[in-house]
């Protein structure tokens, strides 16, 4: 067999593309997996239909992944994407629709649209490569469908594992490694369909090494730590498992659901349970009467069900019960874009109560971070006796990472809450003066037989009306937040110190934001980053980090208004979210770049508007934002060759 033109890449963005139900997405895990084991840095971004059963051959049916592939650790889902796997012209034009194709992708399609029955069909199949080839790209007409009936009698149960044994040998995976991924896949299938899926697998490579003359070689990083790969909810169920929890009160919502599924596999093994309330209201209920009885509870849940869960907040504020709440945000308002990431929930979860009711606000910005931060809340709430937020998000949620696997010993475990004997006549909310701490006292403690209500109340946790009283308790509520701030450290900049320009953001933004400003400063601009784990209370520093920078502005996905918008001048503009927050607390001019586009936001956007603010800083004309360029994708392939 002739020899192969090897293609050796620092790294490549994959697409597997199909209609909803044919399994492209279960085909992307498998490889992205296969990948990470043999070394690969990895970073995965579903690509989910908004509706349950959409139509078939529609750009709204689109269903997949997105897998960047590198020869070292990466944060996020890259730039512009390289190669797609489509199962259907539909497909493919959703991802020319969405702009996160390169110019010169390389497409590989199934061939059978060519000469569909339905000449509707054959003539927009045909315009959508042509499109593709005029831009640039390459597109390879292959015959999945055909290929995937000599072993199958439905194609749409088949075209998955076939084309991930066509991507094994273009990307010369290790086939050993990807069956052995397969068999854990179906292993509560029956033997007949295991061995159709390895025989799909390997007539797809053998396809590949017939009738494809070239291979990608990206090299694997060393490292000396053990890795694993999972998504941030996986990551977020095995914190919440370290973290001691033994109860995860949930209503399915996406897209946090399969983090209680994650749950639902393992936690009895861990003497917990998953409960599924009967709407989201309860399941903040639930949690908090568990809390209440000393039963360590958490409750997941996405935007819509937060609201539900308000008033279960105020409740847990007011009678200083810890519960811990995670976010994982998606696109709204209301229902919204249910599958699609948006940083939206902020001022929500930093103000959404009746009343004057603190709480604690925390974002994990990798999907490592998902893991440690479930120990992080509950150490919080238990210690502030107040809700702690934990805002993940739909990219965290749903994309794979390759990290260090955790290292974890007895002394990892939570030690069991306090119910020794207190004095008779402990105070339920003896609180102090300083701090607004109080110790926490759990029915059935002997000594610590206490009232606890929603109404306000006293010491004694009696109910009382009076003016002092009140007043007294707000400021013990409020003192707690002011009491953690000062145990917080300052937040680390990334790059130098002081400069022009220091770019702000918060949660799944971390990584595209980093690479961004990387890639500007090789390019001589004088730019930073700063990350906010802490949201509230904000960490303390962040006044003077600010000051040592000419301007300061936030990049977040979720909305604000632009300058130049019709009606829109310093008195009316909205500013996004974190900047809102960062404006009011540290009475710094902070601007702000946000979108809403339903994805992740690729590194090259993010390095545009720096090219866009620093040609301002120093007096030349904004370049366009929102285009790419050809000098712009050469930049970031030299970065990442770097």
């Amino acid at each position: 067999m002739q020899a192969k033109r090897q293609i050796k890449l620092p790294e490549h963005i994959i697409e597997i593309v199909s209609d909803s139900g044919e399994g492209a997405q279960k085909a992307a895990v498998t490889f992205a997996e296969a990948s990470a084991k043999m070394g690969n840095g990895l970073w995965t971004v579903e690509v989910i239909p908004s509706e349950i059963q959409p139509p078939p051959h529609t750009t709204g049916a689109t269903s997949g992944n997105r897998i960047r592939l590198s020869d070292r650790p990466v944060t996020n889902g890259g730039d512009y994407t390289n190669l797609v796997v489509a199962f259907n012209e539909m497909a493919l034009l959703s991802r020319i629709e969405a702009e996160v194709l390169a110019d010169d992708v390389v497409v590989l399609i199934d061939s059978i649209w060519a000469n569909h029955e339905d000449p509707e069909i054959r003539k927009q199949y045909k315009e959508i490569l042509d499109g593709i080839r005029e831009k640039g790209g390459t597109v390879y007409e292959i015959p999945m469908e055909e290929e995937t009936l000599k072993v199958v009698e439905d194609p749409y149960r088949g075209k998955n594992m076939w084309c991930v044994g066509v991507l094994a040998f273009l990307y010369k995976r290790d086939m050993d490694l990807l069956k052995e991924i397969v068999a854990k896949t179906f292993r509560k299938k029956s033997e007949e369909v295991l061995e159709q899926n390895i025989a799909l697998l390997d007539r797809g490579y053998a396809w590949g090494e017939q009738n494809l003359d070239f291979q990608y070689v990206i090299d694997v990083f060393a490292t000396d730590m053990p890795q694993v790969v999972m998504n941030g909810n996986t990551a977020i169920a095995l914190g919440t498992i370290v973290a001691g929890f033994k109860i995860c009160s949930m209503y399915p919502i996406t897209p946090a659901t399969s983090a209680s599924h994650a749950l639902a596999e393992i936690m009895e093994e861990f003497g917990g349970m998953v409960h599924q309330a009967e709407d989201e209201i309860a399941a903040a209920g639930v949690a908090v009467g568990a809390n209440y009885a000393g039963v360590p509870t958490v409750t997941i849940t996405s935007g819509p069900g937060m609201a539900l869960k308000t008033e279960f907040q105020g409740l847990a504020a007011m009678t200083e019960i810890p519960l811990v709440i995670v976010d994982v945000q998606r696109g709204g308002p209301s229902t919204g874009l249910p599958t699609k990431i948006e940083q939206g929930d902020l001022l929500h979860a930093m103000y959404g109560s009746p009343g004057d009711s603190p709480k604690i606000v925390i974002a994990p910005s990798t999907i490592e971070e998902c893991f440690h931060i479930m120990t992080t809340a509950r150490k919080l709430a238990e210690e502030f006796r107040m809700p702690v937020i934990v805002l993940s998000d739909a990219n965290l949620a749903t994309g794979q990472q390759l990290f260090n696997r955790p290292q974890l010993s007895e002394d990892s475990l939570p030690p069991p809450l306090d119910q020794n004997p207190v004095p008779t006549g402990t105070l339920p909310f003896d609180w102090d003066e300083t701090t607004g701490l109080s110790r926490r006292l759990i029915p059935g403690q002997p000594g610590g037989t206490s009232i606890t209500t929603g109404l306000n109340h006293a010491r004694t946790g009696k109910v009382v009306y009076d003016y002092a009283s009140n007043q007294t308790g707000h400021r013990m509520r409020s003192r707690k937040l002011a009491a953690l701030k000062r145990v917080l450290t300052p937040p680390r900049v990334h790059g130098d110190e002081q400069g022009d320009l220091l770019i702000v953001g918060w949660g799944s933004t971390r990584g595209a934001i980093e690479e961004a400003v990387d890639r500007a400063r090789t390019q001589g601009h004088s730019v930073s980053a700063l990350n906010i784990q802490f949201l509230q209370p904000l960490p303390p520093g962040l006044k003077e980090i600010f000051r040592r920078f000419g301007k300061v502005m936030t990049v977040e996905l979720n909305y604000s208004d632009d300058w130049g918008d019709p009606l829109i001048d310093e008195e009316s503009r909205r500013y996004s979210q974190l900047a809102t927050v960062l404006r009011a607390h540290t009475l710094v001019d902070v601007d702000c770049w946000s979108r809403v586009p339903g994805r992740p936001f690729m590194p090259v956007e993010i390095y545009r508007v720096i090219q866009s603010e620093m040609a301002q800083l120093n007096g030349r004309p904004r370049p366009q934002v929102d285009s790419k360029t050809k000098q712009e994708m050469e930049i970031s392939h030299d970065i990442v060759s770097h």
